[in-house]
């Protein structure tokens, strides 16, 4: 016990000492005295401690002619199809080609029977012929006054049933042939030889194949950049690339899709395309000066639009609204930024409009890769 109290003794006098001495003070007070410099800084802020800009990376990106693509779906169609007829009834009695054949214009494809058609021609020939004979001498003693000049009127119009029995009976020789209307392909021959038709009764199939027609459907979206004459690439499904002219756009949006129909002409004076071919139909608008850029540039303004982002002279951020003119794989190709304009392309979404920004010039290497990127897929 007497061990205690003489601890507990030294303990306070120790203390007592202490405290006389007067070697103490708060943490906050203790800090200020041992470093002047945090007294330096709360009175007023040092070069060393001011608040840095922003760092962005940025770029200078060429801009190229662009012409906006749309690709669309589509099918090779004969430029026409028609199916031929007989125009009379009877026997197939020739049959001038095969199926399959390559015909011209006024070619005839098959020719039914006469079956006495011809002796009729002949027998108004004859009739006619007559007719005229006797009108002549109608006429003759008409006018020497032996015959009332009703009798010469009789005889013309005896004259004018003639000839129109001949007509008659030549169409009726006609309708026997049954001619091309324009050059193309056989594509289907529906009767053979010796058989039996009526008039109306199909005979074959005729399709014209140059020119060989692309037909698709493009989007309301894209209806601008569908031109009548305007050229298309057409790749076939064979790998082959032509080319073709727009020639026709509908109007009228189909109903259930909102697309509208779009028609390209294409050459093919080997006839190599056939009709019925799946197709993909590319479509090109007129050329514009454009940015290809990276989708990682686009970013939104405080207003919540979509744009780019660029440095001026004074280092301040300048949004700058896009008009998309282009979307590819590989790239947004965009309208609406100006030439030689300092393109942010590292650090766009942290910094805002008219921000005071500290950038930073991509090298050369990095640039060339950023419109290799861009532009790969695109042009």
């Amino acid at each position: 016990m007497k061990l205690n109290r003489y601890i507990a003794i030294l303990v306070f006098l120790g203390s007592t000492a202490w405290i006389a001495t007067g070697e103490f003070s708060f943490v906050g007070s203790a800090m200020s005295e041992a470093d002047p410099a945090v007294e330096e800084t709360a009175e007023g802020q040092t070069p060393e401690a001011a608040p840095k800009f922003q760092t962005v990376g940025t770029a200078v990106i060429p801009q190229v002619s662009h012409a906006r693509s749309v690709r669309i779906s589509g099918v090779t169609q004969a430029d026409k199809r028609t199916v031929l007829t007989a125009r009379t009834g009877g026997i197939i009695g020739e049959l001038n080609i095969a199926q399959g054949a390559i015909v011209k214009e006024g070619d005839v494809i098959a020719r039914i029977a006469p079956e006495g058609r011809d002796a009729n021609v002949r027998m108004a020939e004859q009739q006619l012929e007559q007719a005229k004979a006797d009108a002549e001498a109608q006429l003759r003693l008409v006018k020497q006054g032996t015959l009332p000049k009703l009798r010469g009127e009789a005889a013309l119009s005896a004259l004018r049933v003639a000839e129109a029995q001949l007509e008659q009976a030549s169409a009726e020789l006609d309708r026997l042939d049954v001619v091309a209307p324009y050059g193309g392909v056989i594509d289907l021959l529906q009767i053979e030889r010796g058989a039996s038709v009526d008039g109306g009764t199909p005979v074959a199939t005729l399709i014209a194949l140059d020119p060989i027609i692309a037909l698709g459907e493009v989007n309301e979206g894209d209806l601008l950049v569908a031109r009548i004459g305007s050229t298309a690439d057409v790749r076939l499904v064979s790998g082959d690339v032509v080319q073709g002219e727009v020639r026709y756009l509908s109007r009228s949006a189909n109903a259930a899709t909102r697309t509208f129909a779009v028609e390209v002409e294409i050459a093919n004076p080997d006839l190599s395309i056939p009709d019925g071919m799946t197709a993909e139909i590319v479509l090109r608008g007129d050329p514009v000066l454009a940015t290809p850029v990276p989708r990682s540039v686009v970013a939104l303004s405080d207003d919540g639009d979509i744009g780019v982002r660029t440095v001026n002279d004074e280092d301040e951020v300048v949004f700058h609204p896009i008009d998309i003119v282009d979307d590819s794989t590989g790239a947004l190709i965009l309208g609406g930024i100006p030439e030689g304009a300092r393109v942010i392309v590292a650090g766009q979404n942290f910094v805002g409009d008219g921000d005071r920004v500290d950038p930073v010039e991509a090298d050369s290497e990095t640039i060339r890769k950023l419109v290799e990127e861009a532009t790969s897929g695109a042009l």
